[in-house]
């Protein structure tokens, strides 16, 4: 397995990978973004391709298996104080995901991690947030930490079985998005003493 930067040429695998992680909200979105002659496909591709932005091909490494893209994780430091947000104008939905992301402030915040489901068991998902805590430590900053809803259990397990840990949690806006969860959970994973 090899963990590398991703590249534009990417982007169509990143956009898939991104709506496995957010268990279908991202195409929920590019579907609202969309015009009525639009793809939605098309629109997560081109806010891969971006060169700014949260979800862009320049925070985000992939895992190759046998040179294969089989997972992908978006990430970035989070500045040590948390922002002002500015509500006004914001879809609903987003609040309680960036009141979560303000209380992680100082850490390597994993917006985004996902594999492919035929290359799922491989480790290809441990190895990327090893990857995400290894970039924690070398930035000297608090941990690493990511925002994952209260029902994706084999997630929350992976999460725990690499010691994060669950400190706060908001309830879901789900607007028309279908999702069994209630609430989005912030976990951290704090470097070792």
């Amino acid at each position: 397995m090899m963990i590398r930067d991703a590249r534009k040429g990417d982007c169509a695998e990143l956009a898939q990978l991104i709506n496995f992680a957010s268990e279908g909200l991202a195409l929920y979105l590019w579907r609202r973004m969309a015009g009525a002659d639009e793809d939605p496909w098309e629109i997560g591709r081109e806010r891969a391709a971006r060169e700014t932005g949260s979800f862009s091909y320049r925070n985000t490494v992939v895992a190759e298996v046998d040179g294969n893209i089989a997972g992908a994780l978006v990430g970035y430091p989070i500045a040590p104080e948390p922002d002002d947000l500015d509500i006004e104008g914001m879809p609903p939905m987003f609040v309680p995901l960036l009141e979560l992301e303000n209380l992680a402030a100082g850490t390597w915040y994993i917006n985004a991690v996902a594999t492919y489901p035929a290359t799922r068991g491989l480790g290809v998902g441990s190895q990327l947030m090893e990857w995400a805590e290894q970039k924690a430590n070398a930035l000297g900053l608090r941990g690493a930490s990511l925002v994952v809803s209260d029902a994706n259990l084999g997630a929350r397990r992976l999460y725990e079985r690499l010691g994060y840990e669950a400190v706060a949690s908001r309830s879901m806006i789900k607007e028309q998005w279908q999702n069994d969860g209630k609430n989005w959970v912030l976990m951290i994973k704090h470097p070792p003493d």
